[in-house]
């Protein structure tokens, strides 16, 4: 019979090495009212990650302008911001992007 891995015991370093950070675990710790399991260390250090969440560039990201005239998709129309530079020229800004948080839109996202 083939041998199954025990998961690893769970700590804080563990939750470090997948990305979250000491508040987030702090967070978990205190929403689960115990320690996560593996899987569940797993789940939320995805979920809370920069790629599902946007959680370090959301601020950054929401200071962008969201109309006027030289924006030539409206927010949300495409998911790259296309602007005009002038002489009948526009740039596309595209960052590798989900078309919407996994953590809000988990199928489509």
């Amino acid at each position: 019979m083939p041998k199954t891995l025990e998961p690893p015991e769970i700590d804080r370093d563990l939750a470090l090495d997948h990305g979250l950070t000491d508040d987030e675990y702090d967070e978990i710790l205190d929403r689960l009212g115990r320690t996560p399991s593996f899987v569940e260390l797993g789940i939320y250090s995805v979920m809370w990650s920069e790629h599902c969440s946007y959680k370090n560039s959301i601020a950054l990201l929401q200071t962008l302008p969201q109309e006027g005239e030289r924006l030539l998709a409206e927010v949300g129309e495409e998911n790259a911001g296309l602007v005009d530079v002038g002489d009948g020229k526009a740039v596309a800004f595209k960052i590798e992007s989900h078309n919407h948080p996994s953590a809000v839109e988990p199928y489509e996202g």
